[in-house]
């Protein structure tokens, strides 16, 4: 973390325009040897536009999109079409891409036309794969996206879809295909599409209440193994049934009681499942990183506070489920966490200091192990020189 903090302090968020690189991560990963470092190969020098969201498909393509109403991309759109909103902040008529299609196996890009702000949206891939968007900043807050994966393919959009504006809502999907979009500025929930039996005259707004005593900004979500909906938000976690609108479970509170969702930004991931071949499979979530009490106020005075350097398990299939805490070699906020094929975490991005919108970068990824013993889950890896952040 020394590394990290000899650099400048970097305000990175969606204001600011960034050249994204495309990167690759190429590590064999050996539990066995001493120093699994990593390594990164740059593979593109930029692609025009911010990696705000990133999607990978069932194609082997990554769906990549940034906000709309900041101004050009160094990305053209093709064949002279170009982009019209009279709403824009600063330019209601240009002919740049804030979407591109990145083909992983021949490292193209393919400009896609995006019409909506996607700033602060959520997403979920259905079964036939299909990237669904929804949400996103000012008067597109209804709206819904949809990619199909496909050659020529290109984004559809749809503006009054929810029944509700949604900025930082998150999106889970459920066994029967749909979506659930929860938050975003908005203490319930809602269906994507909307369920058949709801008629026109009930409404298709179903309220949370931990929301509302909470934070109902990019909760964590994630589906159980019983159909029930583990949703985390601040600090404080349930299990819901989304089906009869009432809470199942009411886990007890992190055990350090620090706020992990935005903007307090930690991440969170659903451990892979054991016990496929037997009638009791078990799963837990693991919660990493965030920022503590009062760094909001810091960081809108200019004082990044030093993030949570914790993380927090649980496993939500126990009727007495406990939280067990750990300590990641660095502290983090804003970071990503993504399960790897071989089941491991990749813990990347972030800052070690500040909070969603402000700080000092992390450099430094980190591989959590969740087989191995408390204590001996984390491996740093090499660092990359390309500060992400929010």
């Amino acid at each position: 973390m020394a590394a990290a903090a000899a650099h400048p302090i970097v305000n990175l968020n969606c204001f600011s325009f960034l050249i994204f690189v495309i990167i690759r991560i190429l590590n064999s990963i050996n539990i066995t040897s001493a120093i699994p470092r990593g390594r990164w190969e740059l593979l593109q020098q930029s692609i025009g536009i911010s990696a705000m969201h990133m999607q990978l498909l069932n194609n082997d393509h990554v769906i990549v999109f940034n906000c709309t109403d900041f101004g050009p991309s160094s990305l053209s759109l093709p064949d002279g079409i170009c982009r019209n909103d009279i709403n824009d902040f600063f330019l209601q008529h240009h002919c740049t891409s804030h979407s591109a299609e990145y083909d992983v196996f021949n490292n193209s890009i393919r400009p896609l036309m995006l019409q909506t702000d996607t700033w602060c949206s959520s997403g979920a891939v259905s079964p036939d794969g299909t990237l669904i968007q929804t949400g996103g900043f000012s008067d597109v807050g209804r709206t819904a996206r949809i990619f199909q994966p496909c050659a020529t393919c290109d984004w559809q959009e749809f503006p009054i879809e929810l029944s509700a504006p949604r900025w930082y809502p998150t999106n889970q999907i459920l066994p029967d295909g749909r979506v659930i979009v929860i938050g975003g500025q908005e203490n319930n929930y809602e269906f994507y599409p909307k369920s058949l039996s709801i008629s026109s005259t009930i409404t298709s707004l179903f309220p949370i209440t931990l929301l509302e005593q909470n934070s109902n900004l990019y909760p964590f979500v994630h589906l159980n193994v019983d159909g029930n909906l583990f949703i985390f938000a601040y600090n404080q976690a349930i299990l819901f049934e989304h089906t009869t609108y009432s809470v199942v479970t009411t886990f007890p509170a992190i055990l350090d009681y620090q706020p992990r969702t935005y903007p307090f930004t930690g991440s969170s991931v659903l451990l892979p499942l054991r016990n496929l071949l037997q009638q009791s499979v078990e799963a837990e979530v693991l919660i990493c990183g965030g920022a503590p009490w009062g760094s909001y106020q810091d960081a809108t005075s200019g004082n990044f506070t030093q993030a949570l350097n914790t993380c927090g398990r649980i496993r939500i299939t126990d009727p007495n489920a406990t939280w067990t805490m750990e300590t990641m070699p660095l502290p983090r906020v804003m970071g990503d966490m993504t399960l790897l094929p071989n089941g491991q975490v990749l813990i990347i991005n972030d800052a070690v200091r500040g909070l969603a919108g402000w700080g000092d970068p992390v450099f430094y990824l980190v591989l959590h192990r969740p087989g191995n013993k408390n204590g001996s889950r984390f491996q740093v890896q090499n660092p990359t020189t390309i500060p992400r952040l929010y």
